[in-house]
């Protein structure tokens, strides 16, 4: 493997959350569950989907030889987000080895959180399931955006600009527990509002009885079924915010906070923070997928025993 020490970056703590967004035993964790998915499909089949005319193991040795190597490179990729160019100086492959290999590993990393209950779903008919296993009294609701190249065609680029961001973005909500991230919206346009999104992902969908959600400003007139919406108190104009309502919202932000370390623990991967730069159908809702479970992954691992 040219260019890339596995074994150094992961025997110094500070270079493997740089390189992979995990510590050590993190990594480890996962390569275990990784690793058995990868081998599976492989006893009748190449990575090419051609039958097996020798045995796994047979034949020239690529530069992504072992399935730990494969890991550390995919997570490296979500983690640092280089160009594919620059990622391929990295690991000593072609632009189009890692394009290849990129579109070839993410499904496999997606299954292995998948397999240990850490993505987010992305299924409105099971919200109300999810969350009810949730021990936690209230929810978290909020919004987040992620700058995209400029589309080409005018149209899209009107529904992608933001006018928060003065940019053009991709729109996912959020619902988090504790720390966790337990449900994620499909991907939009960034001019649609949040409430919007809420709406219409989880309409008609029932949240358990006697539970909290707690959104901001954002989702003025949205109603929940089944829950209890709590939201800032607006100043009208001309009139001066009472006590009690300054009160409200100084407790409703200090319960909110946690949703903003949650999603900087989202963009610690690179890939849903930076201008996104690939171009694959549905790709840029993946990656969004993935980063939560990555740090609901972290979460579980650092959770205090």
């Amino acid at each position: 493997m040219e260019g890339m020490d596995m074994q150094r970056i992961l025997s110094t703590p500070r270079l493997a959350k740089a390189a992979t967004g995990l510590t050590a035993q993190e990594f480890e964790a996962l390569a275990q569950v990784f690793g058995s998915l990868w081998q599976k499909p492989l006893r009748r089949r190449t990575v090419e989907g051609i039958s097996r005319q020798r045995q796994p193991g047979g034949g020239r040795k690529g530069q992504l030889s072992a399935p730990r190597l494969k890991l550390c490179f995919i997570l490296f990729y979500f983690r640092v987000y280089p160009t594919q160019d620059v990622m391929g100086l990295f690991f000593g492959l072609s632009q189009p080895q890692v394009c290849a290999w990129v579109h070839r590993l993410t499904p496999l990393l997606q299954a292995a959180l998948g397999r240990e209950l850490h993505l987010p779903t992305r299924q409105p008919a099971r919200l109300h399931q999810v969350l009810a296993q949730c021990p936690e009294l209230a929810f978290i609701l909020d919004g987040t955006e992620r700058p995209v190249r400029r589309p080409q065609a005018e149209p899209a680029q009107r529904t992608h600009y933001s006018g928060r961001r003065k940019t053009h973005t991709v729109k996912n909500v959020l619902i988090v527990a504790g720390r966790n991230v337990k449900a994620l919206s499909a991907t939009r346009p960034g001019r649609v509002h949040d409430k919007r999104v809420t709406e219409e992902e989880w309409a008609g969908r029932k949240f358990p009885g006697g539970k909290l959600l707690l959104g901001d400003g954002g989702f003025a007139g949205y109603r929940p079924e089944g829950a209890t919406l709590c939201r800032p108190v607006r100043q009208r104009r001309g009139e001066k915010r009472c006590a009690l309502h300054r009160r409200h919202n100084l407790l409703l932000s200090r319960a909110r906070v946690t949703v903003e370390h949650v999603l900087s623990g989202v963009k610690r991967s690179r890939i849903v923070s930076d201008e996104f730069r690939n171009r694959k159908r549905g790709f840029v809702d993946t990656v969004m997928e993935l980063a939560c479970g990555l740090h609901n992954f972290r979460t579980h691992h650092r959770a205090p025993k």
